[in-house]
């Protein structure tokens, strides 16, 4: 297996009226909902690297690319040596359907900001000790990463010191 880089990138990819996230459901670990996301490849730059998670996840072509947020996380992957990544975070253009890919997604979900709170909730919970791996796996909340970014972001409320 691939040792971990620790650099990752993430695409935000939102539509309007009424205002929705695209989100896949990982089939691998981390486990959770989460947008489009995944490292930067050797030789590649942090904007590569998301027009290709984009396209290799969900189909869709980027029209255009914008950072959204810069930071450090302490987050597992499960590469070796994935305990931590520096993340780019970017909002994208990217028009037509998304089709997810059968090898990494579960689903696709576009999800509105009470489904995003809903997600955001079993999270919360789930890092608590409240939801047993078991049942997480069966029904996940957001990625515990995407717990942090989304609320730095506004699209939730702040993680408060949840790990």
């Amino acid at each position: 297996m691939t040792t971990c880089n620790n650099t990752s990138v993430g695409i935000l990819v939102a539509r309007d009226d009424p205002l929705r996230l695209l989100l896949i459901e990982r089939r691998n670990f981390p486990y959770g909902f989460a947008p489009p996301a995944g490292h930067v490849d050797p030789g590649e730059d942090y904007p590569d690297a998301a027009r290709r998670e984009l396209r290799e996840e969900v189909g869709l072509d980027v029209t255009d690319l914008w950072m959204v947020l810069r930071t450090w996380r302490d987050n597992r992957c499960r590469r070796p040596g994935g305990d931590h990544h520096e993340w780019q975070v970017y909002g994208a253009t990217a028009p037509g359907t998304p089709t997810r890919s059968l090898d990494e997604t579960e689903s696709l979900l576009w999800a509105d900001r009470d489904t995003l709170d809903t997600l955001a909730a079993a999270t919360r919970l789930y890092l608590a000790g409240g939801i047993s791996e078991e049942d997480w796996l069966r029904s996940p909340g957001l990625e515990p990463v995407w717990l942090h970014m989304l609320g730095e972001l506004g699209w939730v409320a702040p993680a408060e010191a949840v790990s």
